[in-house]
């Protein structure tokens, strides 16, 4: 070729993702839902035809609804791809077994529609729309979720009593009756699924190896527990529980692992995903201490979901950029 022949090429322009390792959004829904089933089969072991016909129910009624809001606004129909099925299982793991079918469909329905579509659909959503449908019946309906009453009509082998109203109640010497190994392998009043400690945290380790979520989250927010709750009991052994109680109890695991890591609604930067998980876990038991609710993980991740678009103005400096003004030197 000559030295002063040019050859243009056409550029094509596109927004960004510029490269793709062939994962889908379908794909990483179908992996959360197979990373619950564990925790979902043992809900259905302890707890019978009532675990199955919640979790069964809400996870139909979430997809309906996805369904007809997509339909009434003329939206392309994504059922498929598996997102309204997950919010609905997870939606289900953090009621009790025996809450009336109507709750399951109104929280279901809040969710998708409050939670989700009515930012713009998948992406858009401030907010982790499982938490929204929660907090929904939460503040309407609290007497059929609160689990001190809950489950005082199941017959169980182990302890019908919530392990964190106990200790909102009577201090530590209300919990001396709870072993940790049992803690630890779900015998424990809570959520139908959410329980399950040792499930979850599997569930939530599988997911990291998938490289579906970032290990800082849930490492963060556990930190975050687990120091918090070591300086409040440092404070006074006879009124706060030591941080392995807190790390085994309640909705600890299931919150670090699969609802402080929904993708929309949580940072997408390093820095900014461990201060959101320090923050989750650092309201988690300052909820726990001193507020009415005895476990605060569901309202510690909602108000860290406000926080969360200023957290990811957090980024490293770019290299070659002026620090001061953004611009090139």
């Amino acid at each position: 070729m000559p030295s002063n022949e040019i050859r243009y090429h056409n550029l094509v322009v596109s927004h960004a993702p510029h490269a793709h390792d062939g994962s889908s959004f379908s794909g990483a829904m179908y992996t959360f839902i197979a990373a619950l089933a564990p925790a979902a089969v043992y809900a259905v072991a302890i707890y019978g035809v009532h675990a199955l016909r919640v979790m069964t129910l809400s996870m139909a009624a979430a997809m309906a609804s996805e369904f007809l809001i997509q339909k009434l606004f003329r939206q392309p129909v994504s059922v498929s791809d598996g997102n309204s099925m997950l919010t609905g299982l997870l939606f289900a793991l953090i009621l009790p077994p025996g809450v009336p079918w109507w709750l399951v469909v109104v929280g279901s329905f809040v969710a998708i529609l409050v939670g989700q579509q009515i930012y713009g659909g998948k992406g858009g959503n401030p907010f982790n729309p499982v938490l929204v449908g929660w907090a929904a019946v939460r503040l309407s309906w609290g007497e059929y979720i609160n689990l001190d009453y809950a489950m005082i009509n199941y017959r169980l082998d182990f302890s019908f009593e919530y392990p964190l109203s106990l200790l909102r109640k009577a201090g530590v010497a209300g919990i001396e009756g709870f072993n940790y190994i049992d803690l630890l392998l779900g015998r424990q009043v809570g959520g139908m699924g959410s329980s399950a400690v040792l499930l979850i945290a599997l569930g939530g380790i599988f997911l990291i190896l998938r490289g579906h979520i970032s290990w800082r989250i849930p490492a963060s927010f556990l930190a975050g527990v687990a120091g918090t709750a070591l300086a409040f009991w440092l404070v006074s052994g006879s009124l706060y529980a030591d941080p392995l109680f807190h790390l085994l109890t309640g909705n600890i695991m299931i919150g670090a692992f699969f609802l402080a890591t929904e993708y929309s609604s949580s940072p997408v930067n390093k820095t900014a995903m461990v201060i959101y998980g320090l923050g989750c876990g650092f309201l988690t038991v300052l909820f726990r201490s001193w507020s009415n609710y005895p476990d605060g993980v569901f309202f510690a991740i909602l108000i860290m979901n406000i926080v969360n678009p200023l957290l990811d103005k957090i980024r490293p400096a770019v290299p070659g950029r002026d620090k001061k003004d953004g611009r090139a030197p």
